[in-house]
């Protein structure tokens, strides 16, 4: 069973956005990059993927510099290539030119050693349903407490 190791996640993109297809794709890092990811430096705020000319890239993700690194360490806020399939960077394309769409990165992690990206196709959220979420996410766990007092007694 494959190992997966969290490193940054985004959670206010699950707020912010209606989620509507979830891709996972490799990233293409330098030495000190991987160094720091695996020590747990990194996030995802402000970040999001721009597809241009038949390639994927991850914009604004911040992954801190290496404490031990020398000359050869990265800059925090460069861009990275995403490692994805044509067909997929093709779709994503094609989706993300429809109108309120975009391409959000969700989580970085490592599964089995590699470093992965797992973005999603997503549709901005208007503030009434982002109210709605809330409500609905509120309502249900009250349900549960209600169900679990329920059983004890």
């Amino acid at each position: 069973m494959p190992t997966r190791q969290l490193v940054a996640s985004n959670k206010k993109a699950r707020h912010d956005y209606t989620i509507e297809d979830v891709y996972e794709a490799g990233i293409v890092l330098t030495g000190t990059e991987v160094k720091a990811l695996r020590a747990g430096r990194a996030s995802l705020v402000d970040a999001f993927v721009l597809i241009d000319r038949g390639e994927a890239w991850l914009e604004r993700a911040h992954i801190s510099e290496y404490a031990q690194g020398t000359w050869t360490n990265h800059a925090p806020r460069r861009k990275r290539k995403l490692l994805l399939h044509k067909k997929e960077i093709v779709r994503l394309a094609n989706d993300a030119d429809a109108k309120g769409t975009t391409i959000v990165p969700l989580q970085i992690y490592f599964l089995d050693g590699r470093a992965k990206v797992e973005i999603a196709l997503a549709r901005g959220k208007k503030e009434y349903d982002k109210r709605q979420t809330l409500r609905e996410r509120q309502d249900n766990l009250e349900a549960h407490r209600a169900m679990r007092r329920r059983e004890l007694t």
